[in-house]
């Protein structure tokens, strides 16, 4: 088997020590190309590159979720096809939600060990992705489709991210305290906090208005704080279309009582109650804003939007676990 290894050298959790130890234990099993990544967007370019190539089975992502997110769209560049390389991600980061839903060993090492398991038995499970396009109008660009791995969200979370992205761009290093003080920025700075501006509308379906925050899942759980799991849309699943959790009103009191509910969440039951929307198994569906609103997908910031369009699209990779 000859596989692409994608490298991200700025992955916060492995040093160079541990990335050559990775590296030579796989090269053990198979014909391995190693590329690192220069630049933002190159992951994405070395997976379309792959998706074109005739000889490459497998592209191993090694870094956080928004390295596995550009190998995927790289993978995805002209849709699902049965052709396509495999993915394996090797968590780097600091969450790595997708390597955890997948059920992967958090630990970089163990991980590898478990990559290896499952190439010699060929275990591998063909996961349904999300897709979101930004919708253009008189102050928004066309935005391309882009394919998300395990979450996106518009409004209020995507602000956080946002956040969390400047202070890394300050210098500051991704963590979860990073996170939580950002939570609590973009809180006590909605302007919009008890009469949102997002629209759902869904076909056949009345539109549900005045939504604060709108989080779009492909799996659970939602993300992690440390080692605990944290589930917006417990339902939530690969082998299902998009679940969505939206929230009409974040006054002080109903933080308090969602942000309970988020923390001591479980696979049986999330966020609920009268100001919480929770759906499940959505395939199309549009969020329209009165303003424009701060849009994430896999925790990467894509700046503002006044609507974006999402798919759920059922076996759309192959993945190795």
């Amino acid at each position: 088997m000859r596989a692409l290894l994608v490298v991200n050298p700025a992955a916060t959790t492995t040093s160079a020590r541990t990335r050559d130890v990775l590296i030579h234990a796989l090269a053990s099993e198979m014909k391995l190309d190693v590329v690192t990544t220069e630049y933002r967007g190159h992951a994405r370019d070395l997976g379309r590159q792959a998706a074109q190539s005739k000889d490459i089975e497998m592209v191993v992502a090694l870094g956080g979720d928004g390295t596995v997110n550009e190998v995927v769209n790289g993978l995805l560049h002209e849709g699902p096809s049965p052709g396509l390389p495999g993915l394996a991600v090797v968590p780097g980061g600091s969450t790595n939600v997708f390597a955890r839903a997948l059920g992967l060993p958090n630990d970089p090492v163990e991980a590898t060990g478990a990559l290896l398991d499952a190439l010699r038995t060929g275990s591998e499970r063909t996961v349904g992705l999300g897709l979101a396009a930004g919708t253009p109008d008189s102050e928004d660009e066309a935005v391309p489709a882009r394919w998300f791995t395990f979450c996106a969200g518009y409004g209020f979370d995507a602000g956080v991210v946002g956040r969390v992205e400047q202070q890394r761009e300050r210098g500051k290093r991704s963590t979860h305290a990073l996170y939580v003080r950002q939570v609590v920025r973009q809180f006590l700075d909605e302007p919009r906090r008890r009469h949102g501006a997002i629209t759902l509308e869904r076909p056949g379906e009345d539109p549900v208005a005045d939504l604060v925050l709108s989080i779009v899942g492909n799996t659970a759980p939602w993300t992690y704080l440390g080692n605990r799991p944290l589930y917006a849309s417990p339902q939530a699943s690969f082998d299902t279309g998009l679940d969505l959790l939206g929230l009409s009103k974040l006054s002080t009191p109903a933080v308090t009582r969602y942000a309970t509910q988020l923390l001591t969440s479980s696979p049986e039951r999330g966020p609920h109650g009268k100001h919480a929307l929770s759906l499940h198994d959505l395939t199309d569906f549009t969020l329209h804003s009165k303003v424009r609103l701060p849009f994430q997908m896999d925790g990467d910031h894509l700046g503002l939007r006044t609507s974006v369009t999402f798919t759920g699209v059922r076996r759309a990779l192959r993945v190795i676990v």
